[in-house]
């Protein structure tokens, strides 16, 4: 694409092409009122965090967000106007809930809703239209909808259900219950909407069908403060005449084991809460609750099933037919019930279920002893072996699950310390079967299945591994010339998608599978270029706020199960991510929510300081390599370094909010702040010539230093250079651990050594990235050491192998090896950078992301000296190319033979980018 040179010299050009396209467009507006021309409708409409005509939405007051046609014609938006209805064919004309009217805007994402108040169930269609940079107005295009849940706890009119039991002995665990209702339809239906919801649990059946494609709901909240509920559409399930529904309810993360570690939490039981409300032909409408009409009974075949331990399954207990009309209920017994009350909010459930989105055939199988069948996926996964086996009556299978094998080809389960993670299935008679456990997941690579005849040889189509986790959608991608770094890359997404299960949890598969907010900090950036993890993030923060204490602390683990709190680098999630999500959606919501929270945590370190200096210890800068301390785990980097480092970020990250906000005094305030922390830090860590004077200098301290600007700009110099010693030292080596990692080969390229950051990304020996993947990881590791061939396993009570915290280093490698990067004064990649950083081994890299206006992309190729770019900018935002320095001359920029005029700013040439498709050469 051919655009127009021209040559610029200053220091602040950002946005200088927009603004003159939008002047140009709102001026040829008064001109020429109305329509001139009809453009191609807008697509992919969306509310909120990107939901697609959704039902049972939480959100009363939602946003609206729209795409341009992507078909180079339609630059940028200069205008708007949303319609919103209370039936489609009330649009555009008579739109009865909102009509924003012609809005001279070029803002195309996170509308706000400004019409009538919204009520549960309501049912909501709206359009957009937009006028483009020459005043032509688009047309209406299809309607989006949707639809909101139960948004208030008196929406429902039954109670909450289950069958009384003693699970005092949290250890035996808890008998899943079934629970059924009979009742009739008088007519056909039109419509039927289900609610549900549990403590614990649930699987809902109507009429002998499984109700939707979830597991594992309604999920994991701070079950004290919220639990969500889910709504289905269940029309075709029911008919006119008799018809049954039926649950199954677990103990999920609610009852089970897990929260037992919880003292704080009463004696608790799974309980069932669900409302159907039918319309029917004739006009009449009927609702069907849980209350004291239901029955139920524990002695079906799911006789345990739990998250740590795995499922227990009896075929011999089945009761064919129990979800059906007529069954013989007649052994089964009342229900308990209990109120529904006002303390805890039911609302829906904001954020995507957990689904089944992959599966993955067996390989290979081996028979390291008799009769025990070890079945190799080839992937370290998350989710259940689905079985599809020959089973004799009254036998039982065992199937166990690992993440690794053992030299001699036998199941690794050391890892895994108390979890059991094992399923048991007892045939009912001589058949086939097909079967994966219900209300529980596991972490692994390898299937061992026993109890076999010895006759019995096993082939490959026995296991399948179904992934598991919320159901998001793939956002981002990530290419190279470099096959190690590919992989890298795979196992950075396999990391996420497995410990994306409805919160970010650390590890998978061990006794533990918790909310660390540590992992999940350092990890949030990454997170959001490889998946649609927006509606992720915000729940968990709201969980997050939720937790918080008194005091503004937060704890280690969100949902808190009384670990502990406070410890700097991990309740730092409060204020950090809120801002990292907002700098990749552009969504004001994520900070107005979350301002308290970040300004009640920044408060904390605020109190407990000293001359700015505060001293509090907490997991510091865990699993460093090489550590020099006898806290090996702690490792060398004093708590009171890292305390007031994370004291400092926070509070820029405050005088940003703030300033985005419309707070101007809280700016100024942490501006202040901000200053007066630089300065105490720097004379309480540093001596005059840029050197720690802690008794181990790390490089994480260094690096923190330097990334989080926290020093005197005349030790910067010195600081670099005595960073690059302590690396030189490590044989080029990082020596960091989950708090330092993140931010190496950022502050090294900032620093002006991007060769440095290639040597320390393309090390093959340990510790380094690389070193796990020839030890033949396919996820990220807890530990750069995890395990290798020369000395086998690590230390078996803290050594995951699946566990994303290293795995932020994809921010690097698309950010700056790749070049695709946001622009944080213009968020949610209104404008952004293309910056490749050719180096190190590769000839190519690529990377593409669906941003909130549309796909974004950059990709580099170097040949013989020769460097093409070609890059991607969506309609209805700009861009800046910073042009790479292949020598020590001036770089030449061109494009399609035509040299380009290129904008000098200090060190940087930069040209700037309209929305089209873009080929240039550089030399």
């Amino acid at each position: 694409m051919k655009q127009q040179c021209s040559t610029i010299d200053t220091s602040n050009v950002r946005g200088a092409n927009l603004i003159f396209s939008f002047l140009f467009a709102a001026a040829y507006c008064l001109i020429n009122v109305g329509p001139v021309v009809a453009q191609t409708a807008a697509t992919k409409l969306t509310v909120s965090e990107g939901f697609v005509n959704p039902i049972g939405f939480y959100d009363s007051v939602p946003t609206f967000s729209w795409q341009l046609p992507q078909d180079g014609e339609i630059k940028q938006q200069t205008a708007y106007r949303i319609v919103a209805a209370t039936a489609e064919a009330l649009l555009p004309d008579n739109a009865d809930l909102w009509d924003s009217g012609k809005i001279a805007s070029s803002q195309s994402v996170w509308i706000p809703y400004q019409g009538k108040a919204l009520q549960s169930r309501q049912q909501v269609y709206w359009q957009v239209r937009y006028w483009d940079q020459q005043g032509r107005a688009s047309g209406w295009g299809n309607p989006a909808q949707f639809e909101l849940g139960l948004l208030n706890n008196a929406d429902f009119s039954g109670q909450w259900i289950c069958l009384k039991q003693d699970v005092t002995d949290k250890q035996a665990g808890y008998v899943p219950e079934y629970l059924r209702k009979e009742f009739e339809l008088p007519a056909k239906v039109t419509s039927a909407r289900l609610y549900v919801t549990a403590k614990g649990l649930y699987e809902v059946y109507l009429n002998g069908q499984r109700v939707g494609q979830d597991y594992m709901a309604p999920g994991w909240t701070p079950y004290h403060k919220r639990i969500e509920t889910l709504t289905y559409d269940v029309t075709p399930y029911l008919r006119e005449g008799k018809n049954t529904v039926g649950a199954i309810l677990g103990e999920g993360w609610y009852a089970g084991r897990l929260m037992s570690r919880k003292p704080t939490y009463p004696e608790v039981l799974p309980q069932l809460l669900l409302q159907l409300e039918t319309k029917q032909a004739d006009g009449q409408t009927q609702v069907i609750v849980t209350d004291e009409t239901w029955k139920a009974t524990n002695k079906g075949p799911v006789r345990f099933s739990g998250i740590y331990d795995g499922e227990v399954y009896d075929a011999r207990l089945e009761m064919n037919g129990w979800t059906e009309a007529g069954y013989d209920d007649q052994a089964w017994t009342a229900v308990r019930t209990e109120d529904v009350t006002n303390d805890i909010p039911l609302v829906p459930k904001r954020h995507y279920p957990v689904r089944v989105t992959e599966s993955l055939p067996t390989l290979e199988i081996t028979e390291p002893q008799p009769g025990k069948f070890v079945f190799d996926l080839g992937q370290n996964m998350v989710g259940w072996p689905q079985l599809n086996i020959p089973v004799q009556a009254d036998k039982t299978i065992t199937v166990r699950v690992a993440e690794m094998l053992q030299k001699d080809g036998t199941l690794y389960t050391a890892n895994y310390r108390r979890a059991k993670s094992t399923d048991y299935y007892t045939g009912a008679e001589n058949t086939t079967v097909t079967w994966h456990p219900t209300f529980t997941f596991h972490g692994f690579r390898y299937v061992e299945l026993s109890g076999f005849p010895a006759s019995v040889k096993p082939n490959k189509s026995w296991v399948t591994g179904k992934v598991l986790h919320s159901d998001f959608s793939q956002a981002g991608h990530f290419t190279s010339s470099h096959a190690k770094l590919n992989q890298l890359q795979k196992n950075i997404t396999w990391g996420q998608r497995g410990n994306y299960l409805e919160i970010p949890t650390d590890c998978p598969q061990r006794d533990e599978r918790l909310g660390w907010t540590g992992d999940a900090q350092v990890f949030c950036p990454t997170s959001l270029f490889n998946y649609d993890v927006h509606s992720f993030w915000a729940s968990w923060l709201q969980s997050v706020r939720e937790d918080q204490k008194a005091d503004g602390l937060i704890p280690h683990v969100v949902p808190d199960i009384s670990v502990g709190q406070g410890s700097p680098g991990w309740g730092d999630v409060a204020v950090v991510s809120p801002w990292d999500v907002y700098v990749r959606t552009g969504n004001r919501e994520i900070l107005e929510d979350n301002y308290d929270m970040m300004q009640r945590w920044t408060a904390a370190y605020a109190r407990e300081a000293k001359d700015y200096i505060v001293n509090r210890r907490g997991y510091c800068d865990w699993l460093q390599p090489y550590p020099q301390n006898q806290d090996t785990r702690r490792a060398d980097t004093p708590p009171e370094v890292i305390a007031t480092a994370y004291f400092g970020r926070c509070t820029a990250i405050m005088e940003k909010t703030a300033t985005v906000l419309g707070r101007p005094k809280d700016a100024e305030q942490y501006k202040k702040q901000f200053a007066d922390i630089r300065r105490a830090f720097s004379r309480a860590f540093f001596d005059q010539s840029g050197k720690l004077t802690t008794k181990i200098p790390t490089q994480t301290a260094y690096l923190m230093a330097l990334g989080f600007d926290l020093l005197e700009p005349q030790l910067r110099d010195g600081a670099i250079r005595n960073l690059l010693e302590l690396i030189e030292a490590a044989d080029g080596h990082l020596r960091t651990g989950f708090l330092g990692t993140p931010l190496i080969t950022f502050v090294l390229d900032d620093c002006g050594h991007t060769d440095i950051a290639y040597q320390v990304l393309f090390k093959e020996t340990y510790p380094s990235w690389f070193y796990s993947i020839n030890q033949g990881a396919t996820t990220m590791w807890e530990r750069w050491n995890s395990y290798s061939h020369e000395n086998g396993f690590g230390d078996a009570g803290m050594n995951s192998f699946n566990h994303y915290a290293y795995g932020a280093i994809d921010q690097w490698m698309v950010e700056r090896i790749a070049g695709l990067a946001p622009d944080p004064e213009h968020p949610g990649y209104k404008h952004f950078y293309i910056q490749p950083h050719p180096g190190g081994p590769l000839t190519s890299a690529e990377a593409e992301y669906q941003t909130p206006y549309g796909q974004a992309k950059s990709t580099w190729r170097q040949t013989n000296g020769h460097l093409t770019i070609e890059a991607t900018v969506p309609a209805n935002t700009t861009a800046t190319l910073v042009v790479p320095r292949l020598s020590e001359g001036l770089p030449k920029l061109t494009e399609s033979g035509n040299p380009c005029q290129l904008i000098r700013q200090g060190d940087r040439f930069l040209y700037k980018l309209d929305p089209g498709r873009y080929t240039f050469n550089v030399e």
